[in-house]
């Protein structure tokens, strides 16, 4: 047993955070092991590896707009009632935000509860245990910066397209990767990686700045779109809102179908209630990021009252938004006609209005500037906790003396993304994005109900109603629209986990901090 001091009395606390009879369980199952949110909150009080808290409700609501609001909004809706569901792609943007809401309510109460960095991972760590902690973890490393890269890629298109539209073109080696080019390194999207990273290093308060700045643009945009489009609705357009069953012209077979046709074997069909769900599965990407708001817990002020209202707030203000847009662009203009790389501004040029068309581009490519951003702060912050808990490198935990950010983790990450975002095309790699944030909202799900059982004397700010039937709900969800991704994407998702999985057997499990049984003192950080 080890000797611990908090607030002044001392208190016996086992290795890995393990009291009484579950100490003898856990010595026989090291890697299910839990670090103890009394522990994980000691670790905040650090000066040198604690984050400065500088963050309100309001920042936070800003963070999960700015970085909900994106690619989505701006190409997704025409992709999906053009192919898959039709106007009723308004339900499957209203679907994907009920699976949202879900997953929102139990992040809420952990976020409140355990107000420390690293999101789920954290989560992870104090009620599944450090293996499925470091899985978590390591997921998460992977969707945020892959997202990240792809969505600069994005923006360096849109620019890319505006600057062509004024006669500024850039050369085809510096433009990217693609099919038609071949191979080439896109200077846009690895300048703004680099660029937001040197924010994120400067400060929370700044990156908060930078945000809302952005953020208030870009909902201007989109508010002016749902304003003015309304004025050019034809109300034939919406016959039929459900499009009738049909089945597809080339079916997807072997790893390129879904993986729930390959267990059940099932023909798949679009539109249709089920072209619905199938909508939902592929403008859940357009909701990523809400979740990145509870990695900034340890950096808000008043992490109990705030995250709740933080992440609830702005998937609401999202879902509203989305289905608003949706409605509008498939009232104005039939969906079989919607293009499917901008559909919005291409919607307002077949009505003869290309000044909003060119507004829904500058929208769009403002708008992708936060999404980065709040993307590689997520990241650097789960990379930060791993690192401050031993399971990676602790030469990454330390905290800036003058910004008070986890500058070595956030510049380290920025520099891979921004090489990533550069050299390679990751179109065919995105719905890798989709499958990891579900599968940590299906981790964060269980780790409400086990927490509540084996800590029911925490105290909770926010509590997730109607437990464990809420919680179940959002695994049920979420595991459904996996099973609607293509198996191509499970068979990668796989092999990224195996391999963390040997990184944890190599590094992760002898160099724990938790497993050697350090405390959190105020200069454990070499």
């Amino acid at each position: 047993m080890a000797r611990r001091r908090r607030g002044g009395a001392a208190v016996s606390v086992a290795p890995g955070g393990a009291k009484g009879p579950r100490h003898k369980a856990i010595r026989s199952r090291p890697w299910l092991r839990t670090k103890s949110v009394e522990e994980s909150i000691l670790d905040t009080d650090d000066p040198e590896g604690g984050l400065r808290k500088s963050l309100s409700a309001l920042d936070l609501t800003v963070f999960g707009v700015g970085v909900i609001i994106g690619t989505g909004i701006f190409v997704l809706t025409g992709q999906v009632a053009r192919s898959t569901a039709g106007p009723a792609v308004a339900i499957s943007f209203a679907a994907a935000g009920v699976v949202c809401t879900l997953a929102a309510l139990c992040y809420a109460e952990f976020a409140s509860t355990v107000p420390v960095a690293g999101s789920a991972y954290t989560f992870a760590y104090a009620s599944l245990g450090e293996l499925p902690a470091w899985i978590i973890g390591w997921d998460l490393v992977l969707e945020l910066a892959l997202g990240c890269a792809v969505v600069a890629v994005g923006w360096s298109g849109y620019v890319r397209s505006l600057l062509e539209s004024v006669g500024w073109n850039l050369p085809g080696w510096l433009s990217g990767t693609s099919e038609q080019s071949g191979f080439g390194f896109d200077l846009l999207a690895c300048v703004l990686v680099l660029l937001l990273t040197a924010i994120l290093v400067a400060g929370m308060k700044l990156s908060a700045r930078v945000t809302s700045t952005v953020v208030a643009v870009k909902v201007g945009v989109v508010l002016l779109v749902i304003v003015a489009g309304a004025f050019f609705i034809t109300a034939d357009n919406y016959d039929p809102f459900v499009p009738p069953a049909q089945g597809t012209a080339e079916s997807a077979s072997g790893f390129a179908a879904p993986l729930i046709q390959l267990m059940s074997g099932y023909e798949p069909t679009t539109f249709g209630v089920m072209g619905i769900f199938t909508g939902a599965a592929i403008v859940f990407f357009a909701f990523i990021g809400f979740d990145v708001v509870a990695t900034a817990a340890e950096e808000t002020r008043n992490p109990q009252r705030d995250m709740p209202r933080g992440i609830l707030g702005s998937l609401i203000i999202c879902t509203v938004l989305y289905v608003a847009v949706s409605i509008v662009v498939t009232g104005m203009r039939k969906y079989t006609e919607l293009t499917v790389d901008a559909p919005l501004a291409d919607a307002f040029k077949a009505v003869g209005e290309p000044f909003w068309a060119g507004l829904i581009s500058f929208g769009a490519a403002v708008g992708l500037t936060t999404v980065c951003m709040i993307l590689l702060l997520g990241q650097s912050r789960v990379f930060f906790a791993m690192s401050r808990d031993g399971l990676l490198p602790p030469f990454f935990a330390r905290v800036h003396p003058h910004f008070g950010t986890p500058y070595r983790s956030t510049i380290l990450l920025g520099v891979l993304v921004a090489v990533v975002a550069g050299f390679v095309s990751l179109s065919e790699l995105a719905e890798l994005v989709n499958i990891g944030t579900l599968f940590a909202f299906a981790v964060v799900a269980l780790g409400v109900i086990i927490l509540r059982r084996t800590r029911p004397d925490l105290p909770r700010a926010f509590r997730t109603p109607l437990v464990p039937v809420l919680p179940i709900a959002s695994v049920l969800t979420s595991l459904w629209l996996m099973l609607n991704l293509p198996s191509e994407t499970w068979a990668r998702f796989a092999g990224w986990m195996a391999l963390g999985a040997v990184l944890y057997a190599v590094y992760g499990r002898r160099k724990s901090r938790l497993r050697r049984g350090e405390e959190p003192t105020p200069h454990h950080v070499p």
